[in-house]
């Protein structure tokens, strides 16, 4: 039973690690932790126990969870940069007010007149000049920025695309982590029922070794199980303290906050839905596949930005005001206003380098997306095989508890008539503990293999609580 306790927390770990590679790097370096295990939680503990639905786990995940909240600052960055890129493309308006007190020495100019009789005075003011104008430059036609900036646009929505692959799996591993607390509370339970039984079974030994019914042996045959027991409880317990500390972290609740699961384990058969209908959905909708598509076509952009570097390109730059001297009631309007034709004729190797650099994320790109294509192929496909043993497996642990049941009631009849001894008694509580365990682990391998089928599809926000049926 423990091993299947430890396997099942394994399993955990290595599904939500698995659930990862589902989603495509949002940037950044990769840290020891997945941000998706934590958090920033806001607020103090309340000092009593809350009662969390898993529907409330799921909204308290998206909120303040450490990998959605990544995820949408690198949204807004994206953003930032499509904005960056637009402003290549728009016009600079600006203005400006000068006033100047000025006083120019003509021969320090280079005028140095020179009439015989004349005095000719080399200083000129102080004067005054007042100058108010309106300056207007941009870019006519650059087909360079132009492509850079439809790149940054196909990148932020691959961004926006990865946010909604991201919140899948904030969805997911909140889910998955809730899901382990209920197997975990239902552990508990199951342990405490056999930690009673194993006690009612000793304390009976305990009369029967009184009256001289029973050998010794038998007595420590009872008190060594009732002590097992009492092991597992103590473990089961403590498993459960932390994997609640686990989803607690999961979804940001405040240190220290107390509370208790509102949901039991759902078993609900998943409505009817073929493979191909899966697989279709998935290269349809699922956000982490639009990402990688939306990256391709950003990579070809940014290629053909790199190229048109060596375009021609058409500027212009104009401005218009009001100068005059000494004050403005002198003043009178002048302007200026120009196009500029720019034509690369030698620019050396960067306009080379920036092609291959482009060309190369281009491949990469491409590469990435058809791999990914394969990878939900087969998490589509692991995910159908997985729900259709798991829910076997739980019609099969379900029999396997009616049949521990007959054999443990039929077991203490044939000690209490003497016909046994009570080896046979605890053989039998020992099948019934482990069909208990048995139905716990294949419960929570068919509910998460919903989850997981649910993530496969890109449809893990929306449907998830649908596909565990507890909506």
């Amino acid at each position: 039973m423990c091993g299947e306790h430890r396997n099942r927390r394994w399993g955990f770990f290595l599904s939500v690690l698995a659930a990862l590679c589902m989603a495509i790097p949002s940037g950044g370096a990769g840290q020891a932790q997945s941000p998706f295990l934590g958090s920033a939680p806001a607020g103090r503990a309340t000092g009593t126990t809350l009662d969390l639905s898993l529907k409330d786990a799921i909204a308290l995940a998206l909120r303040y969870n450490l990998g959605g909240i990544e995820s949408e600052q690198n949204t807004r960055a994206a953003r930032a940069a499509r904005l960056r890129g637009l402003n290549a493309l728009l016009p600079n308006l600006s203005a400006g007010l000068a006033a100047s007190e000025n006083q120019i020495n003509l021969r320090a100019q280079g005028f140095n007149p020179s009439i015989p009789g004349v005095a000719i005075p080399t200083l000129v003011g102080p004067f005054s000049v007042n100058d108010a104008r309106a300056y207007l430059s941009g870019e006519i036609l650059n087909w360079s920025d132009l492509k850079n900036w439809k790149a940054a646009t196909e990148t932020e929505r691959a961004s926006q695309d990865s946010y909604k692959s991201d919140r899948n799996l904030v969805v997911f591993t909140a889910g998955e982590a809730y899901l382990l607390v209920i197997s975990d509370g239902a552990t508990v339970d199951s342990v405490r029922a056999q930690v009673k039984t194993s006690q009612t079974l000793l304390e009976n030994d305990l009369d029967l070794h009184e009256h001289g019914l029973i050998a010794n042996i038998d007595l420590l045959r009872a008190r060594v199980e009732y002590q097992t027991q009492q092991q597992r409880l103590i473990a089961a317990e403590n498993q459960l303290a932390i994997d609640k500390l686990g989803l607690a972290r999961v979804i940001g609740l405040p240190s220290g906050q107390d509370y208790r699961l509102a949901d039991a384990a759902p078993y609900a058969p998943l409505a009817a839905i073929t493979l191909s209908q899966a697989l279709e959905q998935a290269y349809a909708t699922r956000p982490d596949y639009l990402a990688a598509t939306a990256s391709v076509r950003a990579a070809e952009l940014s290629l053909e930005g790199a190229a048109a570097e060596n375009y021609p390109s058409l500027s212009t730059a104009a401005n218009y005001g009001d100068i005059g001297s000494p004050s403005f009631g002198s003043s009178h309007g002048t302007f200026s206003a120009g196009v500029t034709l720019s034509i690369p004729i030698f620019q050396g190797t960067r306009v080379r380098a920036a092609k291959l650099q482009a060309d190369a994320v281009l491949e990469q790109r491409r590469a990435e997306l058809g791999d990914l294509g394969g990878r939900i192929d087969q998490q589509v496909r692991t995910a159908f095989f997985n729900l259709k043993s798991s829910s076997e497996l739980v019609t099969v642990a379900r029999s396997n508890i009616d049949l521990a049941n007959q054999t443990l009631s039929q077991a203490r009849d044939r000690f209490r008539a003497g016909v046994a001894d009570n080896l046979e008694v605890v053989q039998a509580q020992e099948s019934v503990a482990t069909a208990n365990q048995s139905y716990i682990a294949s419960l929570y391998s068919f509910n998460l293999a919903k989850l997981s089928l649910s993530l496969a599809m890109g449809v893990a926000e929306e449907s998830a609580l649908q596909y565990l049926g507890m909506r």
